[in-house]
């Protein structure tokens, strides 16, 4: 039997402003890359923190609480594309508005923003898998927990996810 005590001392040990200190900025640089929306990736950072804030006693405890805040922000960012999804519906129908796909949202460097449109046009999954491989560096099997599916579906979404930014890399069809 495992000793709980012994995993959970390190991060027993860690409070919940030591914890915040060193979450917000990676939670909200992978927020953003899933969101492309800096105002929301800020939002979306907070409410994960604000969830383990309210959880604490037992947010604490687990072997990995950086990935329990991580799987709400990736949850909450799909809950958050979903919204927004339907409220542009509404309002394109409402006012007969087209979004042209000109505007340029956050502070993205202009050599990378197309690799972040891409990314965030893959499938939703592709997505999450691809950044959180980018920005958190997880190995396959921490995205695998983060988002809560099997090792294997985190590699198949991660291969396919490279698969197509490579061929649209490679017909320059990211600008």
């Amino acid at each position: 039997m495992i000793d709980e005590n012994e995993e959970q001392e390190p991060v027993g040990a860690l409070s919940f402003d030591d914890f915040f200190r060193v979450e917000l900025r990676p939670l909200t640089a992978l927020a953003y890359g899933l969101s492309g929306n800096r105002a929301l990736a800020e939002d979306l950072a907070q409410e994960a923190l604000m969830a383990a804030y309210r959880n604490w006693d037992r947010v604490s405890v687990l072997d990995n609480p950086a990935r329990w805040v991580r799987r709400v922000v990736a949850n909450r960012s799909v809950s958050s594309f979903r919204k927004r999804v339907v409220e542009a519906a509404a309002l394109s129908t409402r006012l007969r508005v087209r979004d042209d796909g000109t505007s340029r949202i956050g502070p993205m460097p202009a050599e990378d923003e197309h690799v972040w449109v891409a990314i965030r046009a893959l499938p939703q999954r592709q997505a999450q898998v691809i950044t959180l491989r980018i920005l958190d560096r997880s190995t396959v099997g921490e995205i695998a927990d983060v988002l809560g599916i099997s090792e294997e579906a985190a590699s198949t979404h991660l291969r396919r996810a490279r698969s197509t930014l490579a061929r649209h890399l490679a017909k320059g069809d990211l600008r």
